[in-house]
């Protein structure tokens, strides 16, 4: 299971990290972001096949790829803005951390208005 090789190598490189953190804490945050770029390769595999899915599912149901794309826009988004703020609180940056956050929450709403806006409209032509 790969559940266990992602646990694994965290464990290693959460023991590795104490470690360095005491003699060399900029190596133990380079090895920080290093153990989190090879899970999120190790995943990402995992993440077209579910990619893949849900774009045939999206198919079937007649829904326009345009929505799927942006929602799928959006959860990466959120990922990443999560990562990147979690390296800088791991780094001891946690106003960095906060902007990273806030920024991510902006694209994604700009993300959304399309959205928003289509569900208004479907709202407005059911109505009377």
């Amino acid at each position: 299971m790969e559940i266990f090789q992602v646990v694994g190598l965290g464990l290693i490189a959460a023991v590795l990290v104490v470690i360095l953190k005491e003699e060399k804490p900029e190596i133990a945050l380079q090895v920080t972001v290093v153990v989190g770029v090879i899970i999120f390769l190790f995943m990402l595999g995992k993440i077209n096949s579910v990619l893949t899915v849900l774009k045939n599912l999206a198919r079937k149901a007649n829904i326009d790829l345009l929505f799927l794309t942006t929602l799928l826009k959006i959860v990466g988004i959120a990922y990443i803005a999560e990562f990147g703020a979690q390296v800088c609180r791991d780094a001891g940056s946690n106003a960095i951390a906060s902007k990273i956050e806030f920024a991510g929450k902006v694209l994604i709403m700009i993300l959304a208005v399309p959205i928003v806006f289509s569900i208004l409209e479907l709202v407005l032509q059911i109505m009377p």
